[in-house]
């Protein structure tokens, strides 16, 4: 019989220690219904939304719902009506609903999700043998990926494109981008994307070997964080004949806008997907006097997702994966995969090669 990872609930712990174990549930092998597919999941992806889900940081938790949104699997059986002909095909899920195309944001907010773990999509999530989506909801895998590779491209390749190509307006050959909190999904992707386009990349880190790892991929310098002078030491970096920033892409908050307003040009941008460090941003007037953006940005259109897909293939960009686990029953080293995500250790996506 298949098998889905949920959470496992409990309610004997105070809300602020609440880590909810995981659960292998059997489940029936399902069939699609008219223009939807059945997909049987080869490889899903860890985001750091699945931790918050466990850490009940998140909302609309599910405890019947399989988890995680980024997944990739062959088409087994197409229902009435589709017309794509992907069967045995390697396709992509869509990690969201309700997100088709305003540039702006979700046409209703109150529509708009994430599957995986959550309400009211009970029965999508890529941590399951075989899953029901509709046609409309894969894009099909570019032939230069693995499963692996492709599940790892989701939900970050996804944000990504958004703050570096939407957000940002500097993905353009000879601008200079910082990432901040380079290791992750999201910052890594950036960074590929980048140096596609021909962007000066420099990125932060607290770890040094993260710092090579970067410049290995295609990043001019990194600086370290957790130095009160890293400012001071990315200045000195920068190329002589266009010394400031352009735009830095981050996922930290805090100080970010405070460290970085004197590096960025006058009308320069910072794009914020997320708050890993503070769920406040402060905001200098320094800032306000040099016209600087903060502008947020968090997943992306439905358009975008085909667009980033697109992008990835015709470019041969592989997603930089950290570690993976084979086997959805290994469930003991799937809580291996968190620990990594919790401790921060991870270079790129954590992965379960189901």
């Amino acid at each position: 019989m298949p098998h889905a990872l949920v959470l496992a609930g409990t309610n004997s712990q105070p809300r602020s220690k609440i880590y909810y174990p995981l659960k292998l549930k059997t489940v029936p092998r399902p069939s699609p219904g008219p223009n939807e597919l059945l997909v049987k999941i080869e490889a899903a992806a860890l985001n750091h939304r699945d931790l918050f889900i466990r850490q009940s940081l998140y909302p609309n938790i599910s405890f019947q719902a399989p988890l995680l949104s980024d997944g990739c699997g062959t088409v087994v059986e197409e229902g009435p009506g589709c017309v794509n002909s992907l069967l045995e095909k390697l396709v992509i899920l869509t990690p969201c609903r309700g997100w088709a195309e305003n540039p702006d944001g979700p046409e209703d907010w109150a529509d708009f999700r994430t599957i995986g773990g959550t309400e009211p999509y009970t029965s999508l999530g890529a941590a399951q043998h075989y899953a029901v989506v509709s046609e409309s909801e894969v894009e099909q895998c570019p032939l230069h990926l693995d499963p692996v590779q492709a599940a790892a491209l989701p939900s970050c390749g996804l944000t990504a494109w958004r703050a570096l190509f939407v957000k940002s307006q500097n993905a353009e050959i000879g601008r200079n981008i910082l990432i901040t909190g380079i290791g992750g999904g999201v910052a890594l992707h950036v960074l590929q994307f980048a140096q596609v386009v021909g962007c000066n990349i420099f990125v932060t880190s607290s770890s040094q070997e993260k710092i090579a790892k970067a410049v290995q991929l295609g990043a001019r310098a990194g600086v370290n964080y957790h130095q009160d002078d890293w400012p001071a030491q990315l200045k000195e970096k920068l190329p002589r004949d266009r010394p400031f920033l352009d735009a830095v892409i981050d996922g930290a908050g805090g100080n970010v806008v405070i460290k970085t307003t004197p590096l960025l040009k006058p009308g320069g941008v910072v794009v914020n997907y997320g708050m890993e460090e503070s769920q406040m941003t402060d905001w200098p007037m320094h800032a306000v006097f040099k016209n600087i953006e903060l502008r947020g940005s968090t997943a992306g259109t439905r358009m975008e997702f085909a667009d980033m897909v697109t992008f990835v293939g015709e470019h041969k960009i592989a997603p930089v994966v950290s570690r993976t686990v084979r086997g959805l029953d290994c469930v003991e080293a799937i809580d291996g995969l968190f620990e990594d995500m919790k401790g921060g250790k991870q270079f790129g996506k954590l992965v379960i090669k189901i």
